[in-house]
């Protein structure tokens, strides 16, 4: 028993040694069908291994919870007519002869050893082993038997190829040797029955059956999007300090754009506020003093640049018989065109804004683009703007 532990110690050490780090797996991920066919002989009381040989076909279902570790459960039905106890069991004309379910624990070698590179290779070698029970159908009358019932153990080898673009077939060759445990045995002297025994759990090459199979497995879709293991992508701690200390050099330089609108912003109100009233464009329209301050290029509002379109809100709020122009800027910069076009957005933007978010009727709104201008302000960017005026005047 000490060595069992041991020995089962070891394979957990290696097996977590060879771990990798996996995305993560939801319950039905990783599992898989197959179908097997293949013959069986018993390894002694034959005429040569060939001279009882056993048809048989099986079914295979299982679910990988590593690259490495495995559990499946199978079974094969055994089609012969020959007994699979000879001189104990009589032959008996049935369909199935033999049938045997069981668990099985699978390990592949390949990436137990080799690692996990992604995907299944193309080739890979596996080792199964595991526990089931055996039902020979049949009687013995003579020994007062019906049928056979047996504890069984089966270990073998699959030597697979993965096919396919995402690798998820997969056929297999799988040699391998299932012994009955348990079960009566009867004692034969020159071909004639003597008595019959009972023996224990027992691995022994009288009681066991050599047995060479060919299958075929697919291997369902996964969460991941794939049919396999898919390796995580991680960040070394070198990396993720490189992209935090990046993230916060963007912020403090979105922080100093914002400071530096709002600098801008007041000094255009300061420039605003000594705009002569008495002068002929002013008698024809009557100014209002907020404006609305764009980023180069952009005719998205920027959040802080609310505040003067509120201001005109209530304004229109307050006389309800007033009706606002609203004037779009654009600095000389770039191209006569483009920058038409982009005084035009930002009128309808600051249009849009007071409609939908403030409520103002549209129709006590227009809009006018003038392109660019380095007339209105001294200052370039001070020209990147929205202004309005009280039209009923």
């Amino acid at each position: 028993m000490k060595k069992l532990f041991v020995l089962f110690a070891a394979t957990a050490m290696t097996l977590g040694a060879s771990a990798q780090v996996l995305e993560e797996s939801k319950t039905f991920d990783n599992c898989y069908i197959g179908i097997n066919g293949g013959v069986s002989t018993k390894m002694t009381g034959q005429n040569g291994w060939l001279g009882g040989l056993n048809p048989n076909a099986g079914l295979r279902i299982g679910r990988w919870f590593t690259p490495v570790f495995g559990i499946a459960v199978e079974g094969n039905a055994y089609f012969s007519n020959k007994s699979m106890e000879p001189g104990f069991m009589p032959e008996k004309k049935t369909f199935v002869r033999y049938t045997n379910v069981g668990a099985i624990t699978t390990i592949n070698l390949s990436n137990w050893f080799g690692g996990y590179p992604g995907e299944p290779r193309s080739f890979e070698v596996m080792a199964i082993a595991g526990l089931g029970w055996g039902h020979q159908f049949g009687t013995n009358d003579k020994m007062k038997l019906n049928n056979l019932n047996n504890t069984t153990a089966k270990a073998g080898l699959d030597f697979a190829f993965n096919l396919g673009a995402q690798k998820a077939w997969q056929i297999y060759v799988e040699p391998a040797v299932t012994w009955g445990l348990n079960g009566p045995a009867a004692i034969t002297i020159n071909g004639r029955y003597v008595e019959k025994t009972y023996t224990g759990t027992q691995f022994n090459v009288n009681r066991a059956n050599f047995q060479l199979n060919a299958g075929v497995v697919y291997k369902f879709k996964n969460s991941n999007g794939t049919h396999n293991f898919k390796i995580a992508t991680l960040y070394n701690s070198a990396e993720t300090n490189r992209l935090n200390s990046i993230i916060n050099g963007l912020r403090k330089d979105l922080d100093a754009k914002d400071r530096n609108i709002a600098r801008l912003q007041k000094q255009l109100d300061e420039c605003n506020a000594r705009v002569c009233p008495e002068c002929p464009e002013c008698k024809e329209v009557a100014n209002l003093q907020p404006t609305v301050i764009f980023r180069q290029g952009k005719s998205v509002i920027d959040p802080a640049q609310y505040a003067p379109i509120e201001l005109i809100s209530n304004y229109m709020k307050n006389h309800p018989e007033a009706k606002v122009k609203i004037d779009g800027y654009a600095s000389p910069e770039g191209s006569l065109e483009i920058n038409k076009k982009l005084s035009i957005d930002r009128a309808n933007a600051v249009k849009n804004a007071l409609v939908k978010k403030y409520k103002i009727a549209a129709g006590r709104l227009t809009v006018e683009g003038h392109g660019p201008t380095d007339k209105l302000f001294e200052q370039v960017e001070f020209n990147r703007v929205v202004t309005f005026n009280d039209t009923t005047k």
